[in-house]
């Protein structure tokens, strides 16, 4: 029973990769030559054979069709451009979803908290990171919706070093809005 456990266990961390050379199981496949040609149906000594001379592996690309499809191929090269190609591409997603921060401002904000919020995020938009102003009215303070604004666009202006104003300020319900996105470096 232990020993049934353990070759299960095996076989499925040996799924991820895919089979190669002597993993593979089928009796025949077909073989696609290095640059793609078709060099047709062979037996698996035969396939072995080819991809030695050629000093290739032998790697099962699709075995879910009726004769399955072997490619030669250099698989540690072919492992190391995946795995370049999933960094790259996981840089692309982290640089195209840049964390969002949110500063809450109220419009009668003092000068010192006004001034403290600003360098927190000057230093998180010099991170490459995007902001998200926010002003909440509370009571009479929806009659003066203009100062709210005025605050906003104050601290925007005070970041056109490091920031653009992505979204003007926005008034929805009780809440003023506006995002700032770090400036791109040419």
């Amino acid at each position: 029973m232990y020993s049934l456990f353990l070759w299960r266990c095996f076989n499925i961390a040996k799924e991820k990769d895919m089979p190669i050379n002597e993993q593979i199981r089928a009796r025949q496949m077909l073989v696609i030559g290095p640059n793609g040609e078709q060099l047709g149906i062979k037996s698996k000594d035969e396939a072995l054979t080819l991809a030695s001379y050629a000093g290739f592996d032998l790697v099962l690309i699709n075995d879910k069709a009726e004769n399955p499809v072997c490619k030669l191929m250099d698989y540690n090269k072919f492992k190391y451009e995946k795995k370049k190609k999933l960094k790259e591409s996981q840089k692309k997603q982290k640089e195209n979803n840049a964390e969002t921060k949110e500063y809450r401002l109220s419009p009668n904000i003092d000068v010192h908290d006004f001034n403290t919020k600003l360098n927190n995020a000057k230093k998180y938009l010099e991170k490459g990171h995007k902001i998200k102003l926010t002003i909440r009215f509370k009571g009479r303070e929806m009659q003066f919706t203009d100062k709210g604004k005025e605050v906003l666009l104050r601290f925007a202006e005070s970041l056109n070093d490091v920031g653009t104003i992505e979204s003007a300020p926005v008034l929805d319900g009780r809440n003023m809005m506006a995002m700032i996105s770090p400036v791109k470096n040419k």
